[in-house]
């Protein structure tokens, strides 16, 4: 066969239209590394700023997490000794990175910890800079890499399997682990780590989840002298009560239980707690209500100083008036009840005052049980063997006399201060053969 040679036409100033390289052999591409061409960092516009506390407890580490929320919102857990920040939005509040390293500073050793602190475009490589020791503070993407590069591998904390099998490969360090090609190192080593190289280096950005503190009240005051009257002692609440309703107001919460702790020179501290039917707002009302149990307390002793706290705070959604009054063409009662039910266990205490709900069981003695009040629905289960509710059991008896009376018969008809006339079949109920309770009955409706 001839050869052929093919030669390309002249465009129309007298070049040829193919490229300059057309006739050189062009080098095989090497295979992509695990930094490929994408740009380092995470988000754009964010800075991270990483803790690296070693040593920490948990309950100091949630305690520097509280602590921290003043300097962002974006405050996030890397337990079991991390802490991340994302300042990029704060660093105008303290002249840049310098004050807010200080400030940070600052405050760790107020709390007695001594953290290093590093910054990075990437939440997750400013940690790690933090883990390796390395103070580092990386305000440009394109430099993060460079930066990491010399960081050791074992401050990813990845298993000690991993790194014993990089280290034979002369795999140390991070940067060389960016070396490797991309493919080969998540067969070899694995998929995980190689998601974990891609969010440190910006590859992919990263979900954090945000640190939110757990919403409690706790006001203490001093008193100028021992105080033993009770309405001397609700007076020296009122500006803890105060406190309390700026407090609820700003998050739109209510509290189902107050606790009001006295405390006293030679005994132990006295506990005044008060439980809501329904979430509340109204110091006022709580205010009332605290002083209900104060009233009936014996102090064994002067107090000393007095102390408000409401741990349990709920989303609080105030309810609309009805157009009728409790009472008037159907009108509701509930908050009245509440009320009632709040006052009741106030003045005679929680154990006396009780509330009743229904059980989906066949015999009306077990048809119901007592709860703590108010009633809270589903807060018992169904009572062992038995079926589901039917509808015939709304038509059952709840009050059941201790035994049963015997009822007259004249003319055939039933009589209890006068004839009674039946007006529906009558209802066996045969069961609680498993339990002891065996029972047999008919049930008639009489009027």
């Amino acid at each position: 066969m001839r050869p052929h040679v093919l030669r390309a036409a002249p465009d129309k100033a007298g070049q040829s239209a193919l490229p300059a390289d057309a006739g050189r052999v062009q080098p095989r591409a090497a295979p992509p590394s695990i930094t490929g061409r994408h740009a380092a960092g995470g988000r754009a516009g964010e800075l991270w700023a990483g803790l690296h506390l070693p040593g920490i407890n948990p309950q100091k580490l949630q305690q520097l997490a509280v602590c921290a929320q003043r300097f962002t919102p974006r405050v996030s857990l890397a337990p079991p000794d991390g802490l991340l920040l994302e300042v990029q939005g704060s660093l105008h509040l303290f002249a840049g990175v310098a004050g807010l390293r200080c400030a940070l500073g600052s405050e760790c050793l107020r709390l007695q910890v001594q953290p290093v602190l590093a910054f990075a475009p990437a939440a997750l490589a400013a940690l790690v800079a933090a883990r390796a020791g390395k103070p580092l503070t990386v305000m440009d993407p394109a430099q993060l890499i460079g930066q990491l590069a010399p960081l050791p591998l074992a401050s990813l904390r990845w298993p000690p399997d991993t790194l014993a099998r990089l280290a034979r490969m002369g795999v140390r360090t991070i940067g060389a682990a960016l070396r490797l090609p991309r493919a080969g190192f998540a067969r070899r080593v694995g998929r995980e780590q190689l998601a974990m190289l891609d969010v440190l280096t910006g590859r992919i950005p990263e979900a954090r989840v945000t640190f939110h503190a757990r919403e409690r009240f706790r006001r203490r005051r001093e008193l100028d002298c021992e105080l033993e009257n009770h309405a001397l002692l609700l007076a020296a609440l009122a500006p803890l009560f105060a406190d309390l309703g700026a407090f609820l107001r700003a998050r739109q919460c209510g509290v189902v239980e107050l606790e009001c702790r006295l405390t006293h020179r030679h005994v132990p501290t006295t506990r005044c707690v008060v439980r809501l039917a329904a979430p509340a707002t109204d110091v006022h009302r709580l205010a009332g209500l605290l002083g209900e149990r104060l009233s009936a307390l014996d102090l064994p002793e002067p107090a000393r100083a007095c102390e408000l706290r409401a741990d349990a705070l709920v989303p609080y959604l105030p309810g609309s008036n009805a157009l009728w009054q409790p009472g008037e063409h159907g009108g509701s009662a509930g908050n009245e009840a509440c009320g009632l039910i709040e006052r009741l266990c106030a003045r005679l205490g929680s154990e006396a005052v009780h509330g009743l709900t229904g059980l989906p069981a066949h015999r009306p003695e077990n048809a119901w049980a007592p709860t703590e009040p108010p009633p809270a629905a589903g807060r018992h289960g169904a009572h062992p063997g038995c079926s589901a509710q039917t509808p015939a059991a709304g038509r059952r008896p709840l009050w059941l006399l201790p035994a049963p009376q015997p009822l007259s018969v004249r003319d055939g008809l039933p009589r209890r201060r006068g004839p009674l006339r039946l007006v529906s079949e009558p209802e066996r109920i045969e069961t609680g053969w498993w339990d002891g309770g065996e029972i047999s009955r008919d049930y008639y409706t009489a009027v």
